[in-house]
C-alpha cells in the first residue's frame, strides 16, 4: 500500500515525535518504506516569511512590497533558523551540513529579491507579478529548510531517505506544477527510500497565485494523484473531533471515525479546513481517500474522508463555527417580487472580492455572513447609496454538520438546545442537502453555543 503523507509545521517542530509515531514506527511493522512525505516549514517560519496566518502581522514580504531593510531581516532569520537547527542536534541532525544548506539557500533567495527589486524600480514591469513571484520565493525558504534537515537526521538514524526539492531554487527549467512534480518522481523507488518532498512547489501558474497559504496541500494532493497513492495521510496535532476541545473540554471532544468530502468542504468554508476544500478535489475525483491522524495518537486510526460515506445512523457527526463574521442585512420595502434583486447586490460584493458564508431571505430582507477581515467601509457605503437600509452587525456562527442529518427532529433538537440556554438565533441557512445546518448568533454566546449544542448533539448520542 503506497501512501503519500503529509506533516503540518507544528509537528515538523517536534521531529522526535514525528520520527517515533510515524516514520520509524511503521517501518518496523511493515518491513518496507512505500510512503512519502511532504513537509510543511517549522511552526512559525512561514509566518516570519509572509505574515502570521491568523494575526496578520507582517512578515519579510512586505517589508519588500514597503522597500524598507528587507535583507537585514532575512539575515535575522536566518540566525532564527540556524537556531531551529540546534534543537534537532540530540536526534542526529548534522549541524554543519544543515547550516550550510539554509544559508545557501537564503543567500540565493536574496540575490533573486535583490534582482527583483532592481526590475521593479524601473517602472517598466507589472508591480504585481514582481510581488507575487517575490511571495513564491519567500514561500519556498520553510518548507526547504525542513525537507532537508528531516533527510539529513532520518539518514543518521540508518533510515534512507530521498530529498525532493521541488523548489526550482538552481534550475531554470519553464515547468507547470504537475510537469515538475511528475519529473521529480518519474526514477524513485518507493520500495527502498522514503521520499520527502517540499511543501511549496514551484511551477509557471505560481502555487501561490491561486491557493496562497494552502499551497503545501496543493502539492501534498497533487503528489498523491501522480503516484496513484491508495490513500493520502495529513498528520495533525489533534483529531478531527465533534467540537473543538479548548472549548468543550477534552473529555466531550469526540474524535469522528468517518466523514465525506462534502461536510469537510463545510468545515473549510468555515475556516476549520480538515484540508484546503480547492486542494482535495483532485483528490475527490481520483477516488483516493485521506485520512486524517493524531501526530501523537499514533495508534489511533483517525478520521476517514471519502467520497461517499454516509453514516449509518441518523446524527450530527461535528460541531462548528466562528466567532469572527459579520452580517450584513439589505431591507427595502420594494424588494418583493423584483426578480434578479439579489444579483445586483452580488456585483457589489464581487467589486470588493467578498464571498458570503451564509445567505437568508424573505419577501424584504437579505441577509449575508461574511468574513470580518473582509468587511470594508467603501463596501457599506456603496451599499448604503443604492439600497433603503443596511444594517451591519457582528455575530457569530454556529454550524451542526453530518453525513446523514437529513431526518425529522434534527433541527428542533439543536434550537431546543440553544433555546433552553437563551441564545438566540438572528438567522440560519440548511440547504435540501442537509449536511450542514447554521445558525447566527450573538459573538457573546459563541463559546456556550458550541457546548450546548455538542453536549446535545453528539455526546448524547455518541
Amino acid at each position: 500500500m503506497l501512501t503519500v503523507e503529509k506533516i503540518g509545521g507544528t509537528s515538523m517542530s517536534k521531529f522526535q515525535d514525528v520520527m517515533n509515531n510515524i516514520i520509524m514506527k511503521p517501518c518496523a511493522d511493515c518491513g518496507n518504506y512505500n510512503r512519502i512525505f511532504v513537509v510543511s516549514a517549522y511552526n512559525n517560519v512561514t509566518n516570519w516569511l509572509l505574515e502570521h496566518k491568523k494575526t496578520k502581522e507582517p512578515g519579510i514580504y512586505q517589508q519588500f512590497v514597503d522597500r524598507t531593510d528587507y535583507n537585514r531581516a532575512m539575515m535575522e532569520l536566518l540566525d532564527k533558523l540556524i537556531a531551529i537547527n540546534r534543537t534537532f542536534e540530540s536526534i542526529g541532525l548534522n549541524q554543519q551540513k544543515a547550516d550550510e544548506f539554509i544559508t545557501g539557500r537564503m543567500v540565493q533567495a536574496k540575490n533573486y529579491l535583490n534582482n527583483l527589486a532592481d526590475v521593479l524600480a524601473t517602472g517598466y514591469v507589472n508591480r504585481q507579478n514582481i510581488l507575487l513571484a517575490a511571495r513564491e520565493i519567500l514561500s519556498s525558504i520553510g518548507e526547504a529548510h525542513s525537507a532537508f534537515n528531516s533527510v539529513n537526521i532520518l539518514g543518521n538514524n540508518n533510515i534512507k531517505a530521498t530529498f525532493v526539492d521541488l523548489c526550482g531554487f538552481n534550475d531554470s527549467e519553464y515547468l507547470s506544477i504537475d510537469e515538475r512534480i511528475h519529473k521529480a518522481f518519474k526514477n524513485i523507488d518507493f520500495t527502498s527510500t522514503i521520499p520527502i518532498v517540499t511543501g511549496y512547489t514551484k511551477g509557471t501558474e505560481g502555487i501561490m497565485r491561486e491557493f496562497d497559504r494552502g499551497y503545501s496541500e496543493v502539492t501534498f494532493c497533487k503528489v498523491a494523484v501522480e503516484v496513484k497513492a491508495d490513500e493520502a495521510v495529513i498528520h495533525k496535532e489533534f483529531h478531527l473531533s465533534s467540537a473543538d476541545p479548548n472549548i468543550v473540554g477534552v473529555d466531550k471532544s469526540i474524535p469522528v471515525g468517518f466523514t465525506n468530502f462534502n461536510v469537510a468542504d463545510q468545515l473549510a468554508d468555515v475556516g476549520m479546513e480538515a484540508i484546503h476544500p480547492k486542494a482535495s478535489k483532485p483528490l475527490e475525483m481520483a477516488g483516493i481517500n485521506i485520512r486524517i491522524k493524531n501526530t501523537f495518537e499514533p495508534d489511533h486510526p483517525g478520521t476517514l474522508i471519502s467520497r461517499n460515506y454516509v453514516g449509518e445512523k441518523s446524527k450530527v457527526e461535528i460541531i462548528s463555527g466562528t466567532d469572527k463574521v459579520m452580517a450584513i442585512e439589505i431591507h427595502d420595502p420594494m424588494m418583493v417580487g423584483q426578480v434578479g434583486y439579489d444579483r445586483e447586490i452580488m456585483t457589489i460584493f464581487e467589486q470588493y472580492n467578498v464571498s458570503y458564508i451564509l445567505k437568508a431571505t424573505n419577501a424584504n430582507s437579505i441577509t449575508q455572513v461574511i468574513w470580518e477581515e473582509d468587511l470594508c467601509e467603501k463596501l457599506i457605503n456603496d451599499l448604503r447609496v443604492k439600497y433603503y437600509e443596511v444594517t451591519v452587525k457582528p455575530v457569530a456562527l454556529v454550524c451542526t454538520l453530518g453525513t446523514n442529518i437529513a431526518q425529522p427532529g434534527i433541527l428542533s433538537k439543536a434550537t431546543a438546545a440553544l433555546a433552553n440556554n437563551s441564545i438566540n438565533v438572528d438567522a440560519l441557512s440548511q440547504s435540501l442537502k442537509q449536511v450542514n445546518m447554521q445558525f447566527v448568533i450573538s459573538r457573546d454566546d459563541y463559546r456556550k453555543a458550541i457546548i450546548v449544542l455538542n453536549d446535545a448533539l453528539c455526546v448524547e448520542n455518541s
